[in-house]
């Protein structure tokens, strides 16, 4: 299933994510993602394992054009000619001659001149089609204003924390009214569960509403909420490294919620965010280098 971008370039809706996988673990999981029938792997400079993405993608003898690669430009890389730079890094690591989507990876409010700059490397970057299309990631809707009043291309993807928990309303609807994709991270509420981010969050995955409508379809909640995301026109990159669940991710076309469905799994919206707010500076995290190779 393939979504089109406002640019006309199209893209796989569900992509394998790496966050947070470890780089001896990657490039098997995209192996395995990739022979189970991916075709999009969404990775970043700030994972640390673009290197591993670009072995699994060639362990798995694919012709590079049936793949979609994204990957993101880290803060520490924004301005003009760092972002330029920030593009010869990702394909070197990756061994590729041209990126599929290449986005900014956070707003960076702290230092947003410099997250215009980055945009405009990358609007350059399109002109000469070493990228296929460019975007943005985990900006909000002030953000996207800021963007759009200072720039020319209009981002093809925003990807932002997204699942029944949190579902950003505002945000998918300023996405919409400027042609621009929605792609979730955490797409299954992983965030809401992983070590470190407070114990006393609800897990997603255990939300009975979610089991009741999997039951009904035979599917588990990780395939309805998969499903929810494609039947609303998002993109999702849902994150594992486990083949089994890999494929269980990719299981997800050949049912159909309902709108009652739909409207259960609406309806646990909590609006309280799981993972970093982007408005908040994070010197210490944006600080974080980026190597060459």
């Amino acid at each position: 299933m393939d979504i089109t971008l406002n640019n006309g370039v199209t893209m796989p809706a569900i992509g394998l994510g790496v966050f947070q996988s470890a780089p001896e673990e990657t490039t098997a999981a995209v192996e395995a993602a990739l022979n189970t029938g991916y075709r999009h792997i969404d990775t970043a400079a700030a994972y640390a394992n673009e290197r591993e993405v670009g072995q699994g993608i060639r362990n798995s003898g694919l012709n590079r054009s049936d793949l979609f690669i994204e990957t993101k430009v880290w803060v520490s890389d924004y301005g003009y000619d760092q972002a330029l730079h920030a593009w010869d890094k990702a394909v070197g690591k990756l061994g590729v001659e041209h990126l599929d989507l290449f986005i900014l990876h956070q707003p960076a409010p702290d230092r947003f001149e410099k997250t215009i700059d980055a945009y405009k490397a990358l609007e350059a970057l399109l002109a000469d089609g070493r990228v296929r299309a460019i975007g943005v990631s985990n900006f909000m809707p002030n953000h996207l204003k800021q963007l759009l009043d200072a720039t020319t291309v209009i981002p093809a993807v925003n990807q932002v924390e997204l699942h029944p928990y949190f579902t950003q309303p505002e945000v998918q609807a300023a996405n919409a009214e400027h042609g621009i994709i929605t792609q979730a991270w955490s797409p299954i509420g992983g965030i809401t569960f992983y070590p470190g981010w407070g114990e006393d969050r609800r897990n997603v995955m255990e939300d009975p509403a979610i089991a009741a409508i999997g039951q009904v379809h035979g599917k588990t909640p990780a395939q309805v909420m998969l499903r929810w995301h494609l039947q609303q026109g998002r993109s999702a990159i849902p994150k594992s490294t486990n083949p089994n669940r890999i494929g269980e991710n990719f299981d997800v076309f050949d049912f159909e919620l309902s709108e009652a469905d739909t409207a259960v799994i609406n309806a646990l919206d909590t609006g309280v965010r799981s993972g970093p707010d982007p408005d908040e500076a994070r010197e210490e995290r944006f600080a974080m280098v980026i190597p060459e190779a």
